[in-house]
């Protein structure tokens, strides 16, 4: 329970206090109301005695009175009234009245209670501080609790508790409200004053005993009759006003009168004196009262009451409301009609409002001085002390003779009374029916009724024992007389006499109480006189801290006959609970928000609005959305309704903000009366547009578009992807184009990348690098798009969407940058995205803000057309505010949490740059793996800049290619429409008489035509660029150019992504921005054609032999062809129509297995085998041989665009690890010649591996026949093989693998294995020497004549390493496996057989050997064993150096 000012024995004795009435004379009012008052009012602040009073008891022992207060009121005489037991309309409007008054004090010390785990604000505070918009509620209770904690108070209560007893009417079952005494007040300016105190007297006599009034009533019959002559200071004369009293006194004795002196302040006295008006804290509450309440009601028409606002309907009364659940939230029903209804009960609330009377504001006792004030006092004084207290004394012993005298004659202290005047009872009911009702009425003089009034005595001079005692005894016959509602009061009074005796001699009874309470309601029905009860009751058990036993009397005491009781016992009921050991927080809450809904019905708006408030704080953040729902939806209305626009739409705000759980049609119309309070508040929209909370807004993940949307294909054309809003934002991806563009912008700066460089983003988002300051280009537009999200189950329309931004000038001219509305109207119904322009006219500092839009809800009904205008929109703003990424850098970001800044919303505005635009034309989808193709590229530039620099950069610079600019192509077709079936290829006829297989051209290439380096691909020249060939080196603005492009299928088979960076800069240097970059992204659907194998095998040619045919050394290539195409393309056959070679050192030179019908044909499945004879080439620098076979009617020139270039643009493992590990390889060879045998061990590795090496690249160049369309088409391509080794095979790419097997990641796996071991391999020494036999085929000898035939027999070896190299010839080898023995037998090697020779670098010996036969037949001599090692090199094995073929001889018989 709330702490109250008083104490609770201050509080029950200023409750029971003695009563005065007051008679006054015409004249005696006239002289009062000098002063605004009159004598009772005039009385009133002096009615508590500063002294203390004293008095005997029937012992003759004195009795202390203290702090004694007794009342004054004027007598007024009224009809009867019967009494009902409740409050009547009057005494409803009056409580009502005080309680509404009496509001918490703004600015006031904050009263805060820590309960639990709480710091609860119980003040006006509370409204501040528990609200969900006051975003420091936590700081602030936390600072407050941190302070002196201040118990809470209701002044309001306390308030209504002073009221509701001082309106009680007054009641025959007690005497405490009788009055004991009258004043009889005749003024001194009366011509007889005395006859007017006779007139008074014999008046208040009629009153009394005449049986015409009942009210009011008196306490005994002999009623104390003081008398006062009211003197008139300024008018008056006192020497008569003396001589009168003292004509008083000698008639009514000096302790029965007394002359008061007033109205001493004189005109001629100094107006500067301050006179203190004690009056105002007592006088005209109702007045005042009434003026706060008309700040409340005085409401204009156009703001309506709003919690009536969706339940007012045809035949049903705003009181229909009253009946429901406090924590129900309110339905909102819209019927037509009931806007119209609700205006008219605002004006007529206006109308019975506004009149009330209202008193001016008076000044009280301005006639009256300081002296004035203590005459009063002095008055009070002497009357109590002379007159009252020695009048109760001695009515006391008078009562208390007459009950003693009779004690002892019966059962009980007066049962002989009671059996003496038994005719005095009159009871009106059965004995049945008394057990049941208060029907038992006694005679005024009944014993009963004797010793209560005896017992009301003692109390009101604070004689409790004795009054206790009194009590007790009466309570004991009332209840045996069935008497009910005497019992309740003798009961109720015996508790409280109880607990105000001092030194506490017996516990309190509360049983008493909890009797006296239950017999007032059930029994006597009268609820007044229990509530009185429960009040002191409650305060009793607050006072020894039984908050538990307080609280369940209080919330046993609400009922529905009276809402604003009701509303103040469940708020005491909750302060009960946090004021418990174990505060009970959350019924706590709950009992303040059913008070807050009490106070509601009551019409207590304020003080329901901060019950709710006060409750919020203990529910807020808990995760009862339902309930804060409901608290919030109260808190709105009720601010609405008290004229709270901010707070009322903050709370709409909170409940549209949360994950609500409510139902769609509960949400809707939490937001249609949201619309409603925004829209009908005035003054809410003049500084500012204010924050809207729906949608909301995922800032985040705002993206921001830099430039125009790009054109549509127009007819064939397929225009450049680019980036737009539609493609979702890949970190990987953005990872490779910003790769692409750093490898462009190193190409375009002499193979450096700037130091400013930045990478291009046309569209930021939350993944990307927001850090710096976006550049925009004026004159083009810049797109915004927001992310809505929208938290509630039913539809939300924004209309007349704009960006909020600021601009600022970078020179001197005045910008005029314009926003421009995309989205009339969008509906959102869970997530949408907004996109918004904005066109820059003049260059600087663009800073968005936010969005501006108008907000309106669907219409309830079915109708799904959205109708903004009709129906109820608001037009608020929302702010873009985006957290940057989390700093983690230093000591100090990681430790603590601080972010830096995103800038996506702050772009800069720089001058016009160039745009380009590019159109691709006749590109297909689909290719053949090796396929050869042509389109068409055009590029137009669409601004008002010229642009040049223009190159292009691929993640697969082997798809495609512009062609050589330094060999021209003028064979090839030099537009689309000459396409059609026209080679792709340089092509030529084969010249007449040419010899199919054999070599038709050979050319000198270097690859620096081309744009390589002589690396491949992944070499540091920047291979990945190319060069755009344009007419002037720029395009104009407005100008267009048509450039042909080659494309090659990849060697892979499945989809893959192709992408291309096309660079461009501004004609005129020094911009902000350096550069552009255009996007385009292809995917290309690649399909098995052929696959290719090749192997190199040396010849058994002696080098003398190649010499003399001018062949300077040769090999065998073996090609196999196989057609693995499975026909999904609908290819019928492939021709290989062309072989040609590249190679700085080898060239093809004849086809040895030439086909018969010149072209070699392959259907599906079909494998085809070729074999070459390559040569040597003369050396040249840095420069390619390219030779051609052809196999057809038609000569390809394959050095030529765009064969050569897809021949350097390859991506195959000759060129790709060359670079890195052969050029090493190279630099030791040179390093070997001049070092001789004594070289170090990596001198030795290169020169063994160079033995081996063959650096020959194959290029077959095929055509394949396909029905599209009932149409024959013809398709090239060609495919690339790399010989890299002796007698080791090599493959195109396999085709049937998904991935690249020179990806990023195994370019780093190659790049990273381990160092070659410097120990050449066992495979490698095994050709340091080459070996041929020089021997007849068949020899002839007469067997019979000699039986041993000697063939001689010629060992060539030669030395194919530039080494010095020892070689070991042994000829004991024979063949022991039975194969051999059956297909060639045995011979044997005659003289020496085993031979150490050395060799010099590239040094060929012969060496005689002799052979010896027995028999004729067929032998195999290839069985020396040849063992070779480089010089000087001991710990290296010797290995054996096998011949290539089996050497057969046949020796006849003759």
């Amino acid at each position: 329970m709330a702490q109250c000012v008083q104490s609770v024995q201050e509080f029950i004795q200023d409750s029971f206090v003695p009563m005065v009435a007051v008679l006054c004379s015409e004249d005696a009012e006239k002289v009062t109301r000098k002063n605004n008052l009159n004598f009772s009012e005039l009385l009133r602040p002096f009615c508590r005695l500063t002294s203390e009073g004293h008095m005997r008891d029937p012992n003759n022992q004195v009795q202390v009175v203290k702090n004694l207060r007794i009342s004054v009121n004027n007598v007024v005489t009224r009809p009867s009234v019967p009494t009902s037991g409740v409050h009547g309309p009057a005494q409803r409007r009056l409580l009502s009245e005080v309680v509404s008054a009496c509001q918490p004090a703004e600015g006031g010390v904050a009263n805060v209670i820590t309960a639990g785990d709480y710091d609860l604000n119980i003040s006006d505070c509370s409204v501040k501080a528990s609200v969900p918009w006051y975003s420091d509620w936590r700081d602030t209770l936390k600072e407050l609790s941190t302070s002196k904690h201040y118990t809470a108070t209701t002044p309001w209560f306390e308030a209504y508790r002073e009221s509701f007893l001082q309106s009680m009417p007054a009641s025959d079952h007690e005497f405490l409200n009788h009055y004991l005494a009258c004043l009889l007040v005749v003024s001194s300016s009366e011509a007889v004053p005395v006859e007017q105190f006779l007139k008074l007297s014999q008046e208040q006599h009629r009153i009394q005993h005449n049986g015409e009034y009942t009210n009011p009533k008196w306490f005994i019959p002999n009623t104390l009759k003081y008398y006062v002559l009211l003197h008139d200071m300024s008018q008056g004369d006192e020497q008569r006003a003396d001589s009168v009293y003292e004509d008083m006194k000698q008639r009514y004795g000096s302790q029965g009168c007394y002359l008061l002196k007033i109205n001493s302040h004189t005109a001629a006295a100094g107006t500067d004196e301050q006179i203190p008006d004690p009056w105002s804290q007592y006088l005209n509450k109702s007045s005042r009262q009434s003026q706060v309440r008309l700040d409340t009601h005085l409401y204009i028409v156009d703001i309506v009451l709003l919690f009536t606002m969706f339940c007012l309907s045809d035949g049903v009364s705003v009181n229909s409301l009253d009946n429901t659940h406090p924590l129900q939230l309110e339905t909102a029903i819209d019927m037509p009609g009931s806007l119209d209804s609700l205006r008219a009960d605002a004006v007529e609330t206006k109308t019975t409002t506004v009149y009330t009377g209202v008193a001016a504001v008076t000044s009280h006792g301005a006639c009256l001085t300081l002296n004035d004030h203590n005459r009063l006092r002095l008055f009070i004084q002497e009357f109590t002390f002379r007159g009252l207290l020695p009048h109760i004394e001695k009515n006391i012993r008078q009562l208390n003779d007459q009950l003693v005298s009779r004690k002892g004659l019966s059962r009980s202290l007066f049962s002989v009374t009671k059996k003496l005047f038994g005719g005095g009872k009159v009871p009106e009911k059965s004995i049945a029916e008394l057990k049941n009702t208060s029907g038992l009425l006694y005679h005024p003089e009944a014993p009963e009724l004797q010793i209560r009034k005896m017992a009301d005595l003692c109390f009101l001079v604070q004689h409790y024992e004795l009054a206790y005692s009194c009590y007790h005894t009466a309570k004991k016959d009332f209840l045996s007389d069935q008497a009910m509602l005497y019992a309740a009061g003798a009961l109720e009074m015996a508790a409280v006499s109880a607990f105000l005796q001092g030194g506490a001699p017996r516990p309190y009874p509360a049983h008493y109480m909890d009797t006296a309470i239950q017999t007032y309601r059930d029994v006597c029905k009268n609820k007044v006189l229990a509530e009185r009860c429960a009040l002191f009751s409650a305060e009793v058990l607050k006072s020894q801290s039984k908050y538990s036993d307080a609280a369940t009397l209080l919330i046993k005491m609400t009922s529905e006959d009276s809402d604003l009781c009701s509303a103040l016992l469940l708020e005491q009921a909750a302060h009960c609970f946090i004021n418990m050991r174990n505060p009970m927080v959350r019924k706590f809450a709950f009992h303040m928000i059913l008070a807050g809904h009490r106070f509601s019905k009551a019409g207590q708006k304020r003080h329901a609005l901060r019950c709710y408030c006060q409750a919020m704080q203990v529910y807020k953040g808990k995760g009862w959305s339902l309930a804060e729902d409901h608290i919030n939806f109260t808190i709105g209305r009720q601010s609405f309704t008290l004229r709270q626009p901010e707070n009322a739409v903050s709370a709409f705000r909170h409940i549209l903000t949360n994950d609500s759980q409510q139902t769609s049609t509960q949400q809707g119309a939490f937001l249609r009366e949201y619309l409603y309070v925004y829209r009908n508040v005035p003054g809410v929209r003049e500084v500012a547009l204010p924050q809207l909370p729906l949608p909301c807004i995922n800032s985040s993940a705002t993206r921001v578009y830099f430039g125009h949307e790009r054109r549509l294909a127009e007819g064939e054309k397929q225009a450049a992807t680019h980036v737009s809003l539609d493609q979702e934002f890949d970190r990987d991806l953005a990872a490779v184009w910003q790769d692409l563009e750093e490898q462009v912008v190193a190409a375009a700066n002499r193979g450096l990348v700037p130091s400013t460089f930045y990478p291009t983003q046309c569209c930021l988002n939350s993944q990307t690098d927001n850090l710096h300051f976006p550049l925009a280009v004026v004159e083009e537009p810049i797109i915004v798009e927001v992310a809505f999200r929208n938290p509630l189950k039913v539809p939300l329309v924004l209309s007349d969407l704009s960006l909020l931004w600021k601009f600022t000038l970078k020179d001197f001219s005045r910008p005029q940058p314009q926003d421009i509305m995309v989205e009339d109207a969008v509906t959102i119904s869970n997530e949408k995205e907004a996109r918004l322009k904005l066109l820059p006219r003049q260059t600087g500092q663009l800073n968005i803000l936010g969005l501006v839009y108008n907000l309106a809800s669907t219409p309830s009904t079915g109708d799904s057309t959205i109708n903004t205008t009709a129906g109820t929109s608001v037009r608020g703003r929302q702010d873009l505010e985006i957290q940057g990424p989390r700093l983690n850098q230093t000591k100090e970001e990681k430790t603590s949490v601080s972010h830096g800044p995103d800038r996506r919303l702050d772009p800069t505005i720089t001058p016009p740059m160039p745009l380009l635009e590019v159109f691709f034309l006749q590109f297909p989808t689909a290719l053949l793996c090796g396929e050869i193709r042509k389109a068409y590229v055009e590029f137009c530039n669409v601004s008002h800049v010229p642009l040049c620099g223009l190159r292009v950069a691929s993640t697969h610079p082997d798809f495609f290619t512009f062609g050589s600019s330094s060999l021209a192509t003028p064979l090839t077709p030099l537009s689309p429409t000459s396409f059609e079936n026209c080679s792709a290829y340089k092509t030529l006829a084969t010249p007449p008489g040419a010899t199919p297989g054999s070599v038709t051209a050979v050319t000198l290439v270097s690859a620096a035509d081309f744009g390589s380096g002589g690396g491949g691909v992944f070499g540091t020249g920047g291979k990945r660029v190319a060069e755009i060939p344009l007419g002037e080196g720029t395009l104009t603005p407005g100008e267009s150019t048509q450039l042909p492009l080659w494309l090659r299928g990849p060697d892979q088979e499945g989809v893959h992504e192709i992408n291309f960076l096309f660079y461009y800069e501004s004609a005129e240097k020094g911009g902000k921005i350096s550069h552009r970059v255009l996007r385009h992204t292809v995917f290309i659907c690649a399909s098995r054609s052929l696959s290719i194998r090749a192997t190199a095998c040396r010849s058994n040619t002696l080098p003398e032999e190649e010499r003399e045919e001018g062949r300077n050394g040769s090999m065998l290539v073996f090609v196999d062809v196989e057609n693995i195409n499975t026909s999904e393309a609908g290819v019928r056959e492939f021709h290989i129509a062309q072989v040609s070679s590249s190679s700085k050192q080898w060239r093809l030179h004849k086809c040895i297995n030439p086909a018969e019908d010149k072209d070699c044909k392959l259907t599906t499945r079909e494998r085809g085998k070729l074999c070459f004879r390559a040569t040597r080439c003369k050396p040249h620098e840095e420069k390619y041989t390219f030779a051609d076979l052809s196999l057809g009617n038609e000569q390809i020139i394959s050095s030529t665009t765009p064969c050569a270039d897809f021949f350097f643009r390859r991506c195959q493992p000759s060129e790709s690890w060359r670079p890195l590990i052969a050029v090493e390889t190279q630099g030791r060879h040179s390093r070997s010649q001049g070092a001789g045998p004594g070289g170090g061990a990596e001198d030795i590795t290169g020169v063994v591996r160079k033995c081996n090496e063959v650096d020959l690249d194959i290029i077959v160049l095929w055509k394949a026949f396909v029905v599209e369309d009932n149409k024959q088409v013809i398709l090239e391509g060609q495919l690339h093989v790399a010989l890299q080794t002796i007698g080791k095979e090599a493959c195109s790419l396999t085709q049937k693998e998904k991935q690249d097997l020179w990806s990023d990641e195994t370019k780093i796996e190659l790049f990273q294995l381990p160092p070659p071991t410097t120990r050449p391999s066992m495979e490698q020494l095994s050709h340091l020497i080459k070996t041929n036999l020089h021997y007849p085929e068949s020899y002839s000898h007469p067997f019979v004549q000699k039986s041993l035939c000697m063939v001689p027999v010629t060992l060539m070896l030669s030395n194919c390493s530039l080494a010095q190299v020892d070689a070991i010839i042994d000829l004991r080898h024979k063949t022991t496996s039975p194969e051999s023995l059956e297909v060639h037998g045995s011979f044997t090697w005659l003289g020496q057989t085993q031979y150490k020779l050395q060799l010099r670098a590239q040094e060929v010996m012969r060496l005689p050997l002799r052979a010896g036969f027995l028999h004729a037949g067929v032998y195999n001599l290839g069985t020396p064993r040849v063992f070779a090692k480089l010089a000087d090199q001991g710990a290296m094995c010797e290995t054996s150096q096998q011949t290539a073929t089996p050497a057969l001889i046949i020796i006849n018989s003759t």
